[in-house]
């Protein structure tokens, strides 16, 4: 069957001394892994410039159903980043977030609002200057997409139950967050995705919020692993 969809390179890695296998999200097929055959020869149609984590694609393929590893006819850049791969905050943001999606994204039916949420973040993260909380706003934006955003009732309660994810009164586990962190969370609550240059927090908030937010994922995505590329990225930030 013939497909052309857009796609987003999730990772990928290199197979044999020539070839190539991408994992990407598509718009028309979800989760789709690609072997690109001989990529690393001189003869090769494809530019390894195209395969870049997060890259945004337009690849035409003959899908077969069931099958592993799909094979592109043709691929061409969907839209060019500027700064994304050049940049080297932006390069470690790309690190981070292909490495958190490939752990989430992993047998992902079609979910045509997610691709362009995932679209729209990415070309916004390359325009935009003041990227410091890109992160942080993007995977609470991204929990809406997985079916477990926090609840925002009750914001005046004293407490955050992540495994419940909602406010509430008292303490009922250890996973309830309280006092600055609460605070820190709410106003990170309160902000819009598209907003995320105007909000300001110190590298200790900004990191005590990321690992609320990473447990937060592995409470409720049961085999979700803290990505090796945090270390890189709190030093970046710190």
């Amino acid at each position: 069957m013939f497909i052309s969809t857009q796609a987003i390179v999730l990772s990928k890695l290199k197979f044999s001394d020539k070839d190539l296998i991408v994992k990407c999200y598509t718009k028309e097929k979800g989760i789709v892994s690609y072997l690109i055959k001989n990529i690393f020869s001189k003869k090769s149609k494809f530019s390894i410039a195209y395969f870049q984590e997060l890259s945004l694609l337009e690849i035409q393929t003959n899908y077969k159903e069931g099958r592993s590893l799909q094979y592109i006819k043709e691929a061409k850049l969907l839209a060019p980043y500027k700064t994304l791969q050049t940049n080297l905050i932006k390069s470690t943001l790309v690190m981070f977030l292909s490495e958190v999606l490939s752990n989430i994204l992993r047998e992902e039916e079609p979910q045509e609002n997610l691709y362009e949420f995932l679209k729209t973040a990415f070309l916004l993260l390359d325009e935009e200057v003041s990227i410091s909380n890109f992160h942080i706003l993007f995977l609470l934006e991204l929990t809406k997409y997985l079916g477990f955003y926090p609840e925002t009732t009750n914001l005046d309660l004293a407490y955050f139950d992540l495994l419940e994810g909602k406010f509430q009164e008292k303490s009922t586990s250890e996973y309830c967050v309280k006092n600055e962190n609460l605070m820190v969370l709410k106003r990170a609550l309160g902000i819009k995705f598209d907003a995320f240059s105007e909000i300001k927090f110190s590298n200790n908030q900004r990191q005590s919020l990321l690992n609320m937010i990473l447990l937060y994922f592995q409470l409720h995505l049961g085999d979700f692993k803290k990505p090796k590329s945090l270390a890189v990225l709190n030093q970046v930030f710190n």
